[in-house]
């Protein structure tokens, strides 16, 4: 699992309020309760059922706080048939004793765990058998506290979506507080976009998009009629991939209830995570689905880009990815600037330029001009079904040189290594004539060969 947590962002002077259940503290503000009853968004009506299950999560959440050594009841933990209630010597088995080296991610909950259990009795089994468990141990000196932890039992006990991270169970035993997990081998997008090393191979334009969609698919069903659920801390290392590269959001600690009855907005306390939060929530607490649209958008150009939302290593005008990229998105002529350069020339222009005016709409600095994650899941799908047409056509590549200061057409074959030059050799030839070759069959040219084959060939009109 592994996902490592932000920068958390501190709150100003926005009201109401909201106690963030820090270790110790010992409020009983019920406007941070989740709210149920005369529901409506959007012109869309909650049916009896809905209604029924905001209630008794508001009422869950709306428990006062109370010292960190006195044992919380149960009662606070909605019922769902589809969430086990662990023992704690049980996880402290499945995971040998949480020894350090079955650690999969550490964060501002605390450290995740790999553990094993069984599938049918979900008893402790031995290392390697049974079904593979990720268990999340909150750090009781972390940024979350119980509050936190009882929002994301009861949002993912009683939400069910294929793009949400499966929640098994929990513990809930004095004051030890787990969350147990189905295991999502392929850890957090963050890692396979700025880890270096050979567990994290750089992800292709293809699987890009596919994560992209999952994830929007993922944030379009909180936004529904359906959940009505504001996720509030959409980012890179909140996104956890299976072994097919299906993405999934965890880590429910900050999800709010959306706006109720003819409210247009949340208030509270601002938090999130730096460089993904809306502009207009930092300012003014106001919290509306368009803000995790935004913060979507900023995801977005990190898989475009390849570079984080705030890299403190980089130039000064360089250290906010928004700020910074805002100007090449808008231009389709310097659009191949920002690429990422570990994609290796191979993605489609026309769905790089396509991908680019989505993460502009989505991060417009006005809320109310940025798309629905409807609509953003109907934009990434079109697109998706472009690239997987199962055709084999050719698609149009843009091809960045050594020093990304130049680019050109090229056209790549079904199956072809992704390899600069073989695209450039595959320019001239054939590929639909009977017994054309493989560009990887042909040698090799040399850099100065290859530079000036770039030079002669027009810049694409972007």
């Amino acid at each position: 699992m592994g996902n490592c947590w932000g920068t958390k962002i501190s709150s100003h002077n926005v009201s109401p309020a909201c106690p963030s259940s820090a270790a110790g503290s010992n409020n009983n503000n019920k406007q941070c309760a989740r709210r149920g009853g005369g529901r409506k968004a959007g012109g869309l009506t909650l049916s009896a059922s809905q209604h029924s299950r905001s209630s008794r999560v508001s009422a869950a959440l709306s428990m006062p706080n109370s010292n960190p050594a006195t044992p919380r009841s149960e009662d606070e933990i909605l019922q769902s048939a589809n969430v086990r209630s662990f023992t704690f010597n049980e996880l402290r088995t499945s995971t040998r004793n949480f020894r350090p080296d079955s650690v999969l991610g550490e964060g501002g909950f605390g450290s995740v765990f790999k553990g094993w259990i069984d599938e049918n009795t979900f008893a402790p089994t031995r290392p390697g058998t049974g079904m593979v468990i990720a268990v999340k141990k909150l750090n009781q000196e972390g940024f979350q506290g119980h509050r936190e932890w009882l929002a994301e039992v009861n949002y993912l006990g009683q939400l069910s979506h294929p793009n949400l991270v499966k929640l098994v169970g929990y513990c809930l035993e004095d004051e030890q507080r787990l969350l147990v997990y189905e295991f999502m081998p392929r850890g957090s997008l963050e890692n396979h976009l700025f880890r270096r090393g050979s567990h994290f191979q750089p992800l292709s334009w293809n699987l890009r998009m596919k994560v992209a969609l999952g994830a929007a698919k993922g944030l379009a069903f909180l936004h529904s009629d359906k959940a009505k659920v504001i996720y509030r801390d959409f980012k890179t290392s909140n996104v956890l991939l299976d072994s097919n590269y299906n993405a999934k959001l965890s880590d429910f600690g900050l999800a709010k209830d959306g706006p109720t009855g003819d409210k247009s907005h949340v208030s509270t306390r601002v938090m999130g995570t730096y460089g993904y939060a809306a502009p207009e929530y930092l300012a003014t607490g106001h919290l509306t689905a368009k803000s995790d649209v935004y913060s979507f958008g900023v995801v977005l150009l990190e898989l475009l880009s390849g570079r984080r939302a705030l890299d403190k290593n980089r130039p000064s005008s360089e250290h906010n990815l928004v700020d910074w990229a805002r100007p090449y998105l808008s231009s389709k002529r310097r659009l191949f600037r920002i690429l990422d350069a570990r994609l290796g020339g191979q993605y489609s222009l026309s769905g790089a330029r396509r991908v680019a005016a989505l993460a502009l709409q989505c991060l417009s600095r006005d809320s109310r001009n940025r798309p629905t994650m409807d609509q953003v899941v109907a934009s990434l799908q079109q697109l998706t079904d472009a690239v997987d047409d199962g055709s084999g056509t050719q698609k149009q590549l843009l091809v960045v040189g050594s020093g990304g200061h130049r680019s050109s057409r090229s056209r790549r074959y079904p199956n072809s290594p992704p390899d600069v030059y073989h695209q450039v050799v595959a320019r001239n030839l054939n590929l639909n004539a009977p017994g054309a070759k493989s560009a990887a069959h042909h040698r090799r040219p040399s850099p100065a060969t290859t530079r000036r084959r770039l030079s002669a060939s027009p810049l694409p009109e972007l």
